[in-house]
Order: C-alpha cells, then sequence, then structure tokens
C-alpha cells in the first residue's frame, strides 16, 4: 500500500521535471529578439539628456507630499500623473475605479511638547486613520504598563483625561553600521541561489501574534471608553527616523477610538525616565485630522502605447502609486512611479515600435494589501480565489514592477520561473557594466508583480540596491525627496523601457509557470 501511494508522486515529479525540461529547451531555441544597440543607446541617450524623473519626484513628494490612498493628496497627484502622461503623448490615460477601499484620512495640523518639567518639542506623528484632539489639550502623562487584560481592571477609572504610554522603554543600541550600501559580489551570488530550505509555519509564533493583535484591539477599546485624551506609542527605529503607519478604522461604520501618537524613541523614553523619578510629566498636543466619507472607492491609473500588428496582446508595467503619511512617499514608491512613468516617456520620446500594447498602471492601495493591482487582475485577468480565467488572461505576456526603494537594477527576481533563465540573461547583457548581473531562481512577495504571479501571470519585480530602505526610509517619516538617488533612478527607467521593449517585439508571449493549484 506505501509503495502505491508514493509512486504517484515520484511519477508526477518526473513528469513535472520532464515538463519544465521541455519548456527550457523550448525557450532556449526560440530565436528571441536580442537587445539592440542602436536602440538601447537611444534610450539612454534620451534618459541622460532630456530625463523627467527627478521633476516628477519632486511633484510626487515635495508638492502633493504623502500619498495616503483616498486622501486628497493623491487624487491632486492622480490628477497631476494623468496630465503628465497625456502631455507625453500617451493614448488612452485614465483612471479606473475600484473598491469599496473606505474613507480617506488627512492630517492637517500637528503640535506636541513637553512643558513640564522642561519645555521640548517632540518628535512624534499622529497615525492615520485616527481622530484629532478637538483643539489644543494639555493634560499630565502616565505610564500604565498593561501588558494583559488583567491589567485593565487595575487602571479602571485612573486614565481619564490623561495621555497614556503603555509600552516598556526598549533598549536602544549603538548605530555601528552604516544604514546605506549597495549589495557586494558575494550578496548577489548568494541571491542568485535557490532559496534555502525553509522550516515549516510556525504555528506558535502566528498564535502569538495573534493574540497579541486581538489584545491591542481590546486596548485600544479599553483606553477610549476610559477617556484618555491619547495614546502615545513608541515608533520602530530611532535617531530621528520613525516608522508610522495605520492606527484606526477606514471603515466609517466602525466606533471611533481615541487619538494615537507615534513617538520618536529616543522623546519617549526622556518621558518614561522622568515619570519612573516619580516627576509629573504635562504635555500639550493639538492634532487636526480629517476623514472623508463622499467617495469610499478609490482607482488605478492607466496609460497605453499601442502595438502594431498584435496590438490585443498587452505588456504591462507598474508601481504603486499610494504611500504612508509620515514622509512623502519618495522610495516607496514616488520612485517606482517616476521610474515607470520616465520607461513610458522614453519609449513615446524614441518613437520605439512595439508589436504589442504596453499598459503602464500606477497602483492604489498597495500598502493596505495590494488591494488597487488585485482589483484590476481581478477584473481583467482572473479570479485569485477561484482561478476562473478571463479572455485577456492568455493575452498578457508579462507584468514588471518597481517597489525596492531608489537603488539601481542589479538584476531580477525569475519568481521560480527557469524557463525565462536564457531569455533575460540575453536582455541582460547591455546591462551588466551597469551592474545587473543577477539572475535569481527564487521569488520575492510583497509587491503588486504578486497579484500577477498568484493567477499565473508571468509577474516580476526587479532586484535593486537596497540602499537605505530597510534602515532608513521604508515607512518612515524620512522617506523624502533627499533619500534619492537621481543616477539610479535613470538606470532603471533605461532597464525597465528596454525590457518592455524586448518583451513587447518577441515572436511570442513570455513562457509561463503552471496555473497555482487551489
Amino acid at each position: 500500500m506505501r509503495n502505491r501511494h508514493t509512486s504517484k508522486p515520484i511519477k508526477l515529479a518526473a513528469l513535472l521535471a520532464l515538463a519544465f525540461a521541455l519548456v527550457w529547451a523550448a525557450a532556449a531555441q526560440t530565436d528571441w529578439l536580442a537587445p539592440d544597440a542602436a536602440t538601447i543607446g537611444n534610450f539612454q541617450n534620451e534618459s541622460s539628456q532630456h530625463s523627467h524623473i527627478m521633476e516628477v519626484m519632486g511633484y510626487l513628494t515635495d508638492v502633493y507630499g504623502p500619498r495616503l490612498t483616498n486622501s486628497p493628496n493623491i487624487r491632486e497627484a492622480g490628477e497631476y500623473a494623468l496630465k503628465t502622461l497625456g502631455s507625453w503623448g500617451l493614448s488612452n490615460v485614465h483612471e479606473e475605479t475600484w473598491g469599496p477601499f473606505g474613507r480617506g484620512w488627512s492630517n492637517e495640523l500637528f503640535e506636541a511638547n513637553e512643558i513640564a518639567p522642561r519645555r521640548f518639542p517632540l518628535i512624534a506623528y499622529p497615525k492615520a486613520w485616527t481622530p484629532g484632539t478637538s483643539g489644543p489639550l494639555t493634560a499630565d502623562a502616565i505610564y500604565a504598563k498593561i501588558e494583559k487584560e488583567e491589567d485593565f481592571a487595575f487602571y479602571r477609572g485612573r486614565l481619564r483625561g490623561t495621555f497614556v504610554l503603555t509600552a516598556p522603554m526598549r533598549v536602544v543600541e549603538a548605530q555601528f553600521e552604516p544604514p546605506g550600501h549597495r549589495f557586494t559580489d558575494q550578496e548577489l551570488t548568494d541571491l542568485a541561489q535557490p532559496r534555502p530550505p525553509q522550516p515549516p509555519p510556525d504555528k506558535a509564533l502566528r498564535d502569538r501574534l495573534r493574540k497579541q493583535q486581538e489584545f491591542n484591539e481590546k486596548l485600544v477599546k479599553f483606553l477610549t471608553d476610559e477617556g484618555a485624551v491619547a495614546w502615545l506609542e513608541p515608533a520602530p527605529h530611532d535617531g530621528g527616523t520613525m516608522t508610522v503607519m495605520s492606527g484606526g478604522s477606514r471603515n466609517p461604520k466602525d466606533a471611533p477610538v481615541l487619538p494615537r501618537v507615534a513617538v520618536d524613541i529616543e522623546h519617549y523614553g526622556r518621558i518614561i525616565r522622568t515619570l519612573e523619578k516619580h516627576i509629573p510629566v504635562t504635555l500639550q498636543i493639538n492634532i487636526v485630522n480629517k476623514f472623508y466619507d463622499e467617495n469610499l472607492d478609490s482607482f488605478n491609473i492607466v496609460a497605453e502605447i499601442p502595438g502594431t500588428d498584435k496590438p490585443d496582446e498587452v505588456v504591462m508595467l507598474g508601481a504603486h502609486f499610494d504611500s504612508w503619511a509620515s514622509g512623502t512617499g519618495a522610495t516607496d514608491n514616488a520612485a517606482g512611479s517616476a521610474v515607470t512613468m520616465e520607461a513610458m516617456r522614453i519609449l513615446k520620446m524614441c518613437n520605439a515600435k512595439m508589436r504589442r500594447t504596453v499598459r503602464l498602471a500606477l497602483w492604489t492601495g498597495e500598502e493596505e494589501g495590494l488591494l488597487g493591482s488585485r482589483a484590476y487582475v481581478m477584473q481583467h485577468f482572473a479570479d485569485r480565489n477561484s482561478l476562473d480565467l478571463r479572455p485577456d488572461h492568455a493575452k498578457l505576456s508579462a507584468y514588471f514592477n518597481v517597489d525596492n526603494g531608489t537603488g539601481k537594477i542589479r538584476g531580477i527576481y525569475l519568481q521560480g520561473n527557469e524557463a525565462l533563465r536564457p531569455i533575460f540573461e540575453k536582455w541582460m547583457e547591455p546591462f551588466k557594466p551597469e551592474g545587473m548581473t543577477t539572475l535569481s531562481a527564487r521569488g520575492t512577495g510583497g509587491t503588486d508583480h504578486v497579484s500577477f504571479d498568484e493567477v499565473g501571470l508571468p509577474g516580476f519585480q526587479f532586484i535593486q540596491d537596497p540602499i537605505e530602505y530597510e534602515t532608513r526610509t521604508h515607512h518612515t517619516n524620512m522617506d523624502v525627496y533627499e533619500r534619492i538617488q537621481a543616477a539610479d533612478l535613470k538606470q532603471m527607467a533605461v532597464i525597465v523601457a528596454s525590457f518592455v521593449y524586448l518583451t513587447a517585439n518577441a515572436d511570442q508571449l513570455l513562457p509561463r509557470k503552471p496555473l497555482p493549484k487551489h
């Protein structure tokens, strides 16, 4: 009985291996279009002599600021993008509505100071989708060590009219490592290898995280019901850099919560240590936040360059357009938006003839779970839950995504599609002197290419130098224009334009992996 049951998986594995080998051989033998030096040279010249990339960056960050989905800022930034793409002569420039997403939110004013025992301004930011204070509030700070539900009873009736701190102070280590770096040759070599065997999912860890989330929801309700005027929370990172994300609900029907403020760890620590000395601390905080319930739907931005003899087939490129609210969303992800817009501009200005239609998409709602790209894939290509395929599923050659900060492109993740290795190896050749040398056998997650990959469409994320992404800018108040590397963005735009151009002019669609099983 055991042999009978185990022989089928072995045979199936052998058949799959043979199938992949045949696909690889077919891809290798197909006369895939090689990069044309003159065309690539035209792209590079257009990028170096007439680049609009930093101009677009300046508008998306400095002018329109953070682009939280459904905020007034992102809607104004969307209008700018539509106008700009149209001015470059792109076709079918429009917004596609998706939803519902939920209410919009913006911070209009924030002031936070300690006024006793000493006066100093706090480095702090309100969390997204939380209310304001309805004017300046002056109140005592209190450290309420609430770590479990049993602690609620001790603090019941003691928190009304106070600024509450519940998290203990964490250790802040010295920063011995530089915040930014480029991939070394060894790191790229390691990245090119298949992912090492991973341990099975840690059920105990998942259970702890779930229970912590459930406790946090109860804690928010407790603090709100007890009449605390605001909850002050130490933000991740240090040295003036702080991660600030969501603290409230996008659903206008949900019960309101108290104002929540992310505080720089060094300033949080000063307050905690003063309170531990039994010295009262008085804070003055004024928060003006606004909710927008008029339109609960969001949008994606789409623009095209029509194909010549295969216009019904499509090559897509894109990036997410939204950001969090404490910085201006520069590396995450005005950079990707500006790069893909510039790639389209380069293709258009160079009058590149492409057989397939090239379609740009700028997504919203990515930060809340790839919502915009998943809505688009659902509408145009496939249902990721049932894998019911739309007719256009068979007509998409590939989707190329940019969303890993400001670092230049060093390669591309194959996303487990080894049939593409000989093709992409050929396409990378002109860019190896610029550092694009690596094809990673593994896949990567967390960006909008996943929305395509999970329904069996070729979706790819480029490998980029990390620069300061995880150490300084990702979801932080330091995600601003000054952290952008202009030369890197120009390199990226040329590479993206070239990969799109080569995909659009290939004799056939790019090879696909088998459809995922559900």
